[in-house]
């Protein structure tokens, strides 16, 4: 990261500034202002930082424009085809693939940490049967410091590994604990024969009364809706993941703070929105309707699933997502699901319709994630759950990489502020 050319602020009655400008290995240029206001006493303003990069990173990188989405260089498509989700959570926590003794290694870890305390289990019955999964998760993740407490130096790096494991070993664990608390059926404990996501879908569904069988085209199909939410470079919840660790909270109380934001309808909410407008839309003959009040301002009638805040072209998590829908309902005979064929055919629609061209509104994951989620038998409640669960390893990625980074400073972001000026107190029999 460097670069020899400048930028020219002009400001006030003809002065001016220069600011270093600094190139990554691929992406825009970014303008280094960290000395404006020391030399001019000026701040930028940039509401929801649309314009602003908070870190430099070598995790993930987006290009919008293009439809790109990189781990570690590697190109979303082929990691999704080619790699299991361990192998991606060893790529993002290391930077490279694992070779054959580093993946053995690192799943052998991970499948032997996936039991919880005890008394972390019984945390849940303090939470209402009807509690949203999300509200659980906060607080059950939140917990786990209070469990975990041998390895929450930060400084040390050993510390800060055996979290990293202890949060992606244990998220499944919690996440399934949180479903079966839900719907009133007794905990499902890990069994270290199985692989991440076979074990995950076991502790979901199994129940005491018979066998449980993991289906490998619906594990895979899991598998991958993981890999696709893995990290997406610095989103609200990661960065709200970067923003409390930068006082030197744990990584425990960092990861339920990125839960959070992530529980939040803008953000992790929008596959279970996607859910909700197809079964408002109900079939397919009133599709064309929807879309003519969706392109009518005035409606309040969204196309949720379509567009994305960084993407302006087809989001790359869409096609393997698609593809996935397929396959999932193939396999189980749904193929004529109603929803299905109703997002397929608003889908067509919206990418045929010039009004959708224009405005580049393209499919985004989350158009067929839930589609996807809803076949594998997870109810909607818990969409954001799994999401929370396949994030977890981008938000320890991203915690540890700002960690060991020599120009972390805490957060402190500043404002504009609109507020009175400075006035005097006036006593109360006075005013």
């Amino acid at each position: 990261m460097g670069s020899t050319k400048k930028a020219t602020l002009s400001y006030g009655e003809g002065k001016s500034i220069e600011f270093p400008m600094l190139s990554g290995s691929v992406g825009p240029d970014v303008v280094d202002i960290r000395t404006l206001y020391a030399k001019t006493g000026l701040f930028t303003y940039d509401p929801g930082f649309l314009s602003t990069a908070s870190c430099s990173s070598k995790i993930t990188y987006i290009d919008g424009d293009a439809g790109v989405l990189l781990y570690r260089g590697y190109p979303i498509e082929q990691l999704a085809v080619h790699c299991d989700f361990l192998e991606v959570c060893y790529l993002l926590l290391n930077g490279e693939l694992p070779d054959a003794k580093q993946k053995e290694s690192f799943v052998n870890i991970v499948i032997h940490h996936t039991m919880v305390h005890e008394q972390l289990a019984r945390l849940y019955t303090g939470f209402r049967r009807d509690s949203h999964p999300m509200a659980v998760m906060v607080g059950v993740v939140g917990a786990l410091s209070a469990f975990y407490h041998d390895s929450l130096e930060i400084s040390n790096p050993q510390h800060r590994e055996i979290s990293a494991f202890r949060l992606i070993a244990k998220l499944p664990t919690i996440v399934a604990m949180a479903y079966k608390y839900s719907v009133g059926q007794p905990f499902i404990y890990p069994q270290n024969n199985l692989s991440y996501t076979e074990n995950f879908m076991r502790m979901m569904f199994a129940v005491p009364a018979e066998e449980y069988k993991p289906n490998p085209v619906l594990v895979r199909a899991l598998d991958r809706i993981f890999i696709l939410h893995a990290d997406h470079e610095q989103n609200a919840s990661t960065s709200t993941v970067r923003l409390a660790g930068s006082s030197g909270a744990n990584p425990f109380a960092c990861i339920a703070a990125g839960i959070v934001s992530l529980w939040g309808p803008a953000h992790g909410g929008a596959n279970e929105a996607c859910l909700q407008m197809l079964e408002e839309i109900g079939d397919v003959s009133k599709v064309g309707e929807f879309i003519r009040r969706a392109k009518d301002k005035n409606s309040g009638v969204r196309l949720m699933g379509f567009g994305h805040r960084v993407y302006k072209n087809y989001d790359p998590r869409a096609k393997l997502m698609r593809e996935t829908c397929h396959e999932v309902l193939e396999e189980l005979g749904l193929h004529d699901d109603r929803l299905f064929k109703l997002a397929l055919a608003l889908e067509k629609i919206a990418l045929e319709d010039e009004y959708f061209v224009e405005r580049k509104l393209y499919p985004n994951v989350d158009f067929y994630s839930g589609i996807v989620q809803r076949a594998l038998g997870i109810p909607v409640s818990m969409f954001t759950c799994i999401f929370s669960l396949a994030r977890t390893v981008g938000w320890i990625a991203q915690w540890q990489e700002m960690i060991s980074d020599p120009e972390y400073k805490i957060g402190r972001p500043r404002q504009l502020y609109t507020g009175a000026a400075r006035r005097e107190f006036v006593p109360i029999d006075r005013r």
